[in-house]
């Protein structure tokens, strides 16, 4: 079977996509947050960001062609901004970071 038709694959990989949608949408009302509802959805961020890396991680760790050609199109597409995961995964957390000294 390949790594895409696993179907805990398929479920988290769902649930990271809707989960990430749901935070997108939420954050365009950031700035309308409270204190405490800005420390919420920093910790949600937060939780997401784990789940992806390690999601990431399950990719790279992959023998599966295609779960490797997956991590290496997005090394490619970060590497047009001049970044890697790790990088990028670093970016956001400094993002948290710097909102989270802002409500403080």
């Amino acid at each position: 079977m390949s790594f895409f038709e696993s179907e805990i694959v398929q479920q988290e990989a769902k649930k990271l996509f809707e989960d990430y949608q749901s935070l997108v949408e939420l954050g365009s009302k950031y700035g309308k947050f409270d204190r405490e509802g800005k420390k919420q959805y920093i910790e949600r961020m937060e939780e997401m960001m784990d789940r992806y890396r390690i999601f990431m991680k399950r990719f790279e760790l992959s023998e599966d062609f295609m779960a490797q050609m997956t991590v290496q199109q997005l090394n490619t597409q970060l590497q047009q901004f001049g970044m890697t995961p790790q990088q990028m995964f670093d970016r956001m957390h400094e993002t948290l970071e710097r909102m989270k000294k802002d409500i403080h």
